[in-house]
């Protein structure tokens, strides 16, 4: 097989990438390893940043988000049993988050490129990323029991964090910055009407936090210990302990009802530096992952995404390769703003087992400083909301 791009990984990134690129007059395969009803089945993100809405929109795939989608202005923090701010996105920056589920993106890009025709290629196995650093890259795999070389120009890893192209990069040359935190987040899905706005709650007990995919379906977390098991959580259970970390005007507005996904992710900050080697460019969590206190996850792969279809576009249509050269450089900046402002805000709102009296006073005058400070909620709504994209040099 021939193509221009090769994209490993069948996710929001890698099928975003593919959307754009046949925009931009680009050829793509996508190599996916799992099924799409898999692919499908994964419930993650759903808030949206203003960027990655406009991106979506921008390449046809607003339609859906902007008809069932819900439009909010910011976060609220509560802590104590009374004390409380919003950070007021909107009112600071004139921009709004859009919640919107990342299985519905997923739905919609699967769509998009049934609708072109394109190239998809699920359960494909052993897939393996060759002569990166040659002008002749190729990937090979199996597909229904054949084995298969696709030569391409380039190749892009949107295969995640356990994927197979991050560990092309010698180790010389990769490096990878990680912490991880000593406790996850135990997460449920109900088919009840959400709180109306985000709610993230710093309790004695853990943080919890109010989310939504839309008017009908929320997205609730609680922090547990890692060795937390989740056939001990009832949905009765669940319900419970929210309530007891919201205060009682919050917890009383719950409506509860039977979960229909119930989930425990760990936690964990990664950075892997460059995003990319010879012709091969990594882009969302196969590069980076942050925790979802601050929503970033999917909204960086988006940003990964427009700045990696853009220096390919300029590629095939003038034969420039600067924003190749640069894109690793360009995406970082982006990724590290996004990780630090993840770190800051997990640090900010969750219980640390090992935290000192000291710790827990100093975490609790950074929440009394932040609600008093109308430049300190400006600073924090500015780096919520994510960085502007950067402009084409």
């Amino acid at each position: 097989m021939r193509t221009q791009v090769a994209i490993i990984g069948g996710g929001p990134a890698g099928m975003l990438l593919s959307e754009m690129l046949h925009r931009a007059g680009v050829h793509s395969v996508v190599l996916e390893q799992r099924s799409r009803a898999y692919v499908l089945s994964r419930i993650r993100a759903g808030v949206l940043e203003q960027g990655t809405v406009d991106v979506l929109r921008a390449n046809g795939l607003g339609e859906r988000m902007d008809r069932e989608g819900h439009a909010h202005d910011g976060m609220k923090i509560v802590w104590g049993s009374s004390d409380s701010f919003f950070i007021d996105v909107y009112k600071h920056l004139g921009k709004r988050f859009v919640a919107y589920g990342q299985t519905n993106i997923q739905e919609d890009l699967f769509a998009a490129a049934d609708q072109r025709e394109a190239t998809v290629l699920t359960e494909a196995e052993d897939v393996q990323p060759m002569d990166v650093t040659s002008e002749r890259p190729y990937v090979t795999f199996k597909y229904r029991d054949e084995a298969i070389r696709l030569d391409c120009d380039f190749i892009a890893g949107c295969d995640g964090f356990h994927g197979v192209s991050r560990k092309t990069i010698p180790q010389g040359v990769l490096r990878e910055f990680e912490k991880v935190y000593p406790f996850g987040w135990l997460g449920v899905l109900s088919e009840t009407p959400p709180l109306p706005d985000i709610v993230y709650a710093n309790h004695p007990r853990g943080f919890a936090l109010a989310s939504m995919r839309n008017e009908r379906l929320s997205r609730y977390y609680l922090q547990v210990p890692l060795d937390t098991k989740i056939e001990d959580w009832s949905d009765d259970r669940f319900w419970s302990e929210l309530q007891v970390r919201f205060p009682r005007e919050l917890a009383d507005a719950v409506i509860t009802g039977a979960s229909i996904e119930k989930s425990i992710a760990p936690l964990r900050s990664f950075v892997a530096e460059p995003m990319s080697h010879g012709r091969l460019f990594l882009a969302g969590d196969a590069a980076h992952i942050v925790p979802p206190t601050g929503a970033k996850g999917l909204n960086l792969a988006v940003s990964d995404v427009f700045y990696l279809s853009r220096a390919m576009a300029a590629f095939y249509e003038r034969g420039s390769t600067s924003l190749l050269d640069g894109y690793s450089a360009m995406a970082l900046r982006r990724v590290w703003s996004s990780v630090r402002t993840s770190w800051y805000l997990t640090n900010l709102l969750h219980r640390f087992p090992a935290a000192s009296e000291f710790d827990q006073r100093a975490q609790e005058y950074e929440l009394t400083y932040l609600k008093s400070s109308h430049h300190a909620q400006a600073a924090l709504a500015e780096q919520y909301a994510g960085l502007p994209f950067e402009e084409a040099v």
